[in-house]
């Protein structure tokens, strides 16, 4: 026990705290995807200069700075455009703090680790928590020379982080990158370019409750009417009044459609964004909003029915559904996923997946599951795995964070709650006390199987293994009930073995009437003699034949 860590106690994962939703916009006319291209070009220009200056100002940013940036902008826009696209400047320039916060801390661990494998004679092995020396003169020579750079990264990095210097590039920087290698890419040059200006057009508004519809500045009506207050230079291609532009196509949200038309209806802030793809040449608005998070229900409520256990793989998710004692039930299921490919692919995988996982909790009127808080954050480096780069790679690509995020915003509209556990020695303790237990002639247990057990238990406060000790008298009930697999109040929980008619053989029917000294004999003829013996349950009869 030792070298056990404690295990923390299992929590409610708190719910979304917002929504977006998007629809394609069909039946586009030539101009008002000439309209669309010059807004998103225009207001693009407006906001990469915006973040230009902010990026400037550093440290040395104030409500003064803001202010004289919005005029600015106001005067090649409207001042909704600025408000806009000042605050979208605000939230990618604080993103990028953010980053590179985290990459500091990432520089920080390595060169830790780094001096304390360099410290160890080389070969000394490792623990089961932290790694060894290294193997040979001359990885420990390179890895020396890996320290030095890295140590020389953070001097820079961390001088760039104290006088607030961030490096941002509007549109992405692997699309940049992108431009070096268009051939292993598949593009020429005008596609490239094409999504390269894609990406930096600025279609967006925040919205304003109380206004009409809840947004001034792109307007979609509950009929599904979409205008846009063009910017002042662009006013002549105005077609209604106020110098705004109605689209001729119709919008419709299947998803969520409701919801959004109660808050448009009532005049509640909606923000929108309009977005072109490229690659499929289609046009789509995303509509989103913010609400209140909920206040999560209490751990016994949300366990009321059971819990259903789930164990996240690269792979697959295994799943198992518990009763309220903990006791797994029916059999394990598994929901599969691809990771390969693209994000949108990746993501849409995932989004499955948890949508049948989800399905099946309904349908067995589960309203708890339980999935463990992973972050492999501190576990992925190449300074700890050193050469083992697949591990590495599985671990990086397993979906922990994010998985648990969208399966906390997809099951807030069915009424499940997530439960986060300590992931803490699930999978060892699961196999060793579930997997072979579980395992039969028509199915095999694996080990991810075992490990969902062991997650519905721990969120349900019961230890993972089967047992406790047996008594220290003799192995009877006279102490008490030995199993932790139900409580005393359960009606069918294991106790005295109800008694059965008949025999306790398998030669014999156990519905078949028990007597003392008569029952259906077995004969034994006696070779030396004429004499037959008659052997009885509990006593020996002598006849004459």
């Amino acid at each position: 026990m030792g070298g056990r860590r404690e295990v923390a106690a299992p929590f409610v994962a708190s719910g979304p705290c917002g929504v977006a939703i998007r629809a394609r916009l069909k039946t586009l006319t030539p101009e008002d995807e000439k309209v669309l291209t010059l807004v998103g070009a225009h207001l693009g220009s407006l906001a990469s200069k915006d973040l230009k200056a902010r990026c400037t100002d550093g440290l040395e940013h104030s409500a003064r700075t803001w202010a004289t940036r919005k005029r600015e902008l106001t005067a090649a826009s409207s001042s909704r455009w600025a408000g806009s696209i000042t605050k979208a400047t605000h939230d990618q320039w604080a993103l990028v703090r953010r980053g590179q916060s985290a990459y500091v801390q990432s520089l920080e661990a390595s060169i830790g680790t780094l001096q304390r494998r360099l410290s160890l004679p080389i070969g000394e092995r490792g623990t089961r928590h932290s790694p060894g020396g290294y193997r040979s003169a001359h990885e420990w020579f390179h890895k020396t020379r890996r320290l030095h750079a890295l140590e020389d990264r953070l001097v820079s990095v961390g001088a760039d982080r104290e006088a607030g210097v961030v490096r941002v590039s509007r549109g992405g920087k692997r699309l940049l990158n992108t431009r070096h290698n268009l051939g292993k890419a598949g593009l020429t040059e005008a596609k490239w370019r094409e999504r390269w200006e894609a990406e930096r057009w600025f279609l967006q508004a925040d919205g304003e409750s109380g206004k009409r519809f809840g947004n001034e500045t792109i307007r979609v009506t509950p009929e599904g009417e979409v205008s846009i207050k063009l910017p002042s230079p662009l006013a002549e291609h105005a077609n209604a009044g106020h110098g705004r532009y109605v689209l001729a196509a119709k919008v419709r949200f299947p998803h969520r459609g409701t919801e959004w038309a109660d808050r448009v209806a009532a005049n509640r802030a909606v923000a929108y964004r309009i977005h072109y793809d490229v690659q499929r040449g289609r046009w789509y608005l995303t509509a989103s909003w913010t609400f209140p998070v909920a206040k999560p229900i209490p751990l016994d409520a949300a366990l009321a029915d059971g819990v259903i256990g789930v164990d996240a793989n690269a792979d697959h998710l295994a799943a198992w559904r518990l009763d309220t004692h903990g006791n797994p039930i029916g059999h394990p299921r598994r929901f599969f996923y691809d990771l390969s490919g693209s994000a949108a692919h990746r993501d849409a995988h995932v989004r499955h997946a948890l949508s049948r996982l989800l399905n099946w909790a309904k349908t067995c009127g589960v309203k708890a599951i339980a999935v463990e808080d992973l972050d492999f954050a501190a576990e992925k480096t190449r300074e700890k795995h050193g050469r083992r780069k697949r591990f590495r790679q599985l671990i990086s690509g397993m979906p922990t964070g994010r998985l648990r995020a969208r399966l906390t915003s997809m099951a807030d509209s069915t009424g499940i709650t997530i439960i986060a556990v300590d992931p803490a020695y699930t999978s060892k303790w699961g196999a060793q006390h579930w997997q072979k237990p579980l395992t039969t002639k028509n199915r095999k247990t694996t080990r991810h199987d075992a490990a969902s057990i062991a997650i519905g238990r721990r969120a349900q406060g019961h230890p993972i293994r089967r047992r406790t000790a047996p008594p220290p008298a003799h192995q009877s009930d006279v102490q008490g009930h030995r199993t932790v697999q139900a409580g005393v109040e359960a009606p069918v929980r294991e106790g005295t073995r109800p008694r059965v008619p008949g025999p306790r053989t398998r030669c014999v029917p156990p519905d078949t009437e028990r007597t003392r000294a008569t029952r259906t004999p077995k004969t034994v003829r006696d070779v030396r003699s004429d004499q037959v013996w008659v052997q009885g349950s509990l006593l020996f009869t002598h006849e004459e034949r």
